[in-house]
């Protein structure tokens, strides 16, 4: 933005520029939650290999390899692309960008990206799977109990044809 022939609108410009980051913060704040929220993430890197069992409170995002098992209730775990893990995954959350083999029970979602490779069965409220993504295993989808009766009630008609 800078033209030769402003010499003098250089140094108005870069003077304001060092000020911005205090009054952008508070005016970021939010983001800034959601950094703190990313911020309380573990993370095993491509170079770790884990084996046993791994349990905590905050989320886990998956580089290296893994075997054993993962329990993070209420937390999300991602499988990162160079990610290898041969383990029961259970938390609220599975996101599946590289190669697991194991069960996965999640009391949420599991999303299997188009990189994602996962062979085991998956218990889960919702479940994603994109085009490419390779997928071997059952699936069991829990629904909410709010859900449960609205499809209890198309169960009673069922007697009707037992009364014929």
């Amino acid at each position: 933005m800078w033209k030769p022939s402003q010499s003098g609108s250089n140094t108005p410009s870069s003077t304001p520029e060092p000020p911005r980051p205090a009054p952008l913060a508070p005016a970021q704040e939010p983001a800034n939650r959601a950094v703190a929220v990313v911020a309380d993430q573990a993370t095993i890197s491509k170079g770790l290999y884990v084996k046993g069992e791994i349990t905590g409170s905050e989320s886990l995002f998956i580089d290296g390899k893994v075997e054993g098992s993962i329990n993070l209730p209420g937390n999300r775990v991602t499988v990162g692309r160079n990610g290898q893990v041969a383990a029961s995954i259970a938390a609220r959350e599975v996101v599946v960008l590289g190669k697991v083999r194991g069960n996965l029970t999640a009391s949420d979602r599991v999303d299997i990206r188009t990189e994602g490779a996962l062979t085991g069965d998956v218990t889960a409220a919702r479940i994603s799977i994109e085009d490419g993504a390779f997928f071997k295993g059952g699936i069991e989808l829990r629904k909410l109990e709010a859900k449960t009766p609205a499809g209890a009630t198309p169960a009673a008609p069922e007697p009707t044809p037992a009364q014929e």
